[in-house]
């Protein structure tokens, strides 16, 4: 079951222009180093890690699973 979110996540063919790569990397780096300050609210430092390591990730990757999920032609029903 996770091996399948992580081949879902990490895989694919790649969907995303040079642009919206480029500029998720960056958001997502800058997300990231500001999360590493140290702040009262634990929680959402940690918020704020995990979504700018998933917008470089997908800027690295250069797939994002949401925009294929929402491009995509069939209805089929989806997996659990």
């Amino acid at each position: 079951m996770a091996s399948d979110l992580i081949h879902d996540v990490f895989s694919g063919e790649r969907n995303l222009t040079t642009k919206e790569r480029a500029i998720s990397v960056v958001l997502g780096l800058g997300l990231a180093a500001a999360a590493a300050q140290p702040r009262p609210n634990k929680f959402l430092s940690l918020a704020a890690l995990v979504a700018g390591s998933l917008l470089a990730i997908r800027g690295a990757t250069g797939h994002c699973a949401a925009k294929s999920l929402m491009n995509s032609d069939s209805h089929a029903p989806a997996r659990i």
